[in-house]
């Protein structure tokens, strides 16, 4: 539980029951340790961070949907991970389809990682049109159904900004070889380039049962309840460049993770204090890239990552992007 009253209450109308009931970030570490087959880590926000470390520490596998965990974390994570000899497993769309396609295939070089993006509710706007959109049309996302954080970020581009950095981290590959494609039909889910020129993908109708249940049974595929894919009823799929210029949030994870350090950080921690003020309605739709551009460009960052360095540079961003937000 997140909320302490509603933790207590709920603690004392269990309290005959064998089902014990426990509060807070410590609670999440607690729990993400206890002794299991396997961890799925699905909070919103950099929170995720320390119940990953704690689960891998404690030898348990870990189904990965909690981006901010590697954007934040990647090298920490990555280190827990080999240190304990612990699968994580991305649950992701684009992750799972990028994780497929490199099965089979550790001996070969990769070229690039083809990272598709719907493009959100906006595709085509330019920065004059995001000027008058509203809330609830930054919440109707095209092809998928999420929560109010990562549909926002979806509509920002934010959300492709931040998997970028996740796909570097979790695939060990360079910025300049991840390629974002617009593909607004959301059937290719993303896709490997090797060496040879061989492009491998996973293709499959928007649900995200698909992967949260390969996560969970990986290396088997089990029978799902999910629709199957009909290329007849597709009919065509399409694949266009996303523009960086009007989007900025995806402009400034393509910065933050060339420069390193803790630099994701600070773009994580800024902008989700710019998507709460958003959602809260304290700032319009097209401040949220300008204050994430701002805090990036002001905060200076340390090449060094540990929870301590994370810590600050979470906490001066999101200080910064207050600062801006009451201006």
């Amino acid at each position: 539980m997140t909320d302490e009253t509603a933790y207590a209450e709920l603690k004392t109308r269990l309290a005959d029951t064998y089902i014990r009931v426990v509060c807070g970030k410590d609670a999440l570490c607690e729990t993400a340790a206890l002794p299991v087959d396997m961890v799925i880590n699905s909070v919103v926000g950099m929170v995720g961070l320390e119940p990953t470390l704690s689960a891998l520490n404690a030898h348990n596998r870990v189904g990965l949907a909690n981006k901010e965990t590697l954007v934040t974390g990647g090298e920490l994570v990555r280190a827990a991970a080999k240190a304990n000899d612990v699968d994580i497993v991305p649950i992701d769309s684009e992750h799972s389809a990028i994780f497929q396609s490199l099965m089979g295939n550790s001996r070969n070089r990769i070229e690039k990682i083809i990272l598709t993006a719907s493009g959100g509710p906006f595709f085509g706007y330019n920065k004059e049109q995001l000027r008058s959109v509203t809330r609830e049309q930054a919440l109707k996302h095209p092809n998928w159904s999420m929560g109010r954080k990562i549909t926002t970020d979806s509509a920002t581009l934010m959300n492709k900004g931040l998997e970028l950095i996740e796909a570097v981290r979790l695939f060990d590959v360079a910025p300049e070889q991840v390629e974002v494609v617009v593909h607004r039909q959301s059937i290719l889910h993303s896709a490997v380039e090797y060496e040879d020129g061989a492009v491998i993908g996973q293709l499959g109708v928007p649900d995200m049962k698909i992967p949260i249940q390969f996560a969970i049974t990986y290396p088997l595929r089990l029978p799902s309840c999910s629709k199957k894919l009909s290329l007849f009823d597709v009919g065509t799929i399409t694949f266009e460049r996303a523009d960086e210029e009007t989007f900025v949030c995806l402009a400034e994870a393509r910065k933050a993770i060339a420069k390193g350090g803790t630099a994701p950080t600070v773009l994580n921690g800024a902008n989700e204090a710019a998507v709460a003020a958003f959602l809260e309605g304290k700032i319009p739709f097209y401040r949220i890239g300008e204050i994430v551009s701002e805090c990036c460009g002001k905060i200076p960052c340390t090449g060094t990552v540990t929870l301590d360095t994370i810590r600050e540079a979470d906490r001066a961003a999101r200080e910064c992007a207050e600062r801006i937000i009451w201006q």
